[in-house]
């Protein structure tokens, strides 16, 4: 299990490329990349504004950007798997507010493919 693998499914992840004991990258294969983008809807933003006011943690956005966040890791990991992957090191998030209104979220993830030693 990667080092912030939610299952252990026999995937590696890694945001580092481990060069110590324990795992090993045998062989690069190539940039991989996932990206999610979700919509902020009117009960979501309402409920933001109420948040705003009355202090506290918007958990209607923290579930949307985590469900993005997860299908944009899964995206890149279905792509790893194509070109024979085991594993995914060197992973980064990015997270941009899009559209006219800022009312679109994008979770954009990338990292290297290998197969591991």
């Amino acid at each position: 299990m990667g080092w912030f693998s939610k299952k252990d499914d026999g995937f590696f992840l890694a945001t580092v490329v481990p060069n110590g004991e324990g795992a090993r990258v045998e062989k690069f294969l190539g940039v991989v990349n996932g990206e999610a983008i979700i919509g902020a809807n009117i009960f979501r933003d309402l409920f933001s504004s109420v948040r705003d006011v009355v202090g506290g943690r918007a958990g209607g956005y923290e579930r949307a950007l985590s469900g993005a966040r997860d299908a944009a890791l899964e995206d890149m990991m279905a792509a790893a798997r194509e070109l024979g992957a085991d594993g995914i090191v060197g992973i980064d998030f990015d997270y941009e507010v899009l559209g006219e209104t800022n009312g679109m979220m994008m979770v954009a993830v990338s990292g290297t493919a290998v197969k591991m030693a």
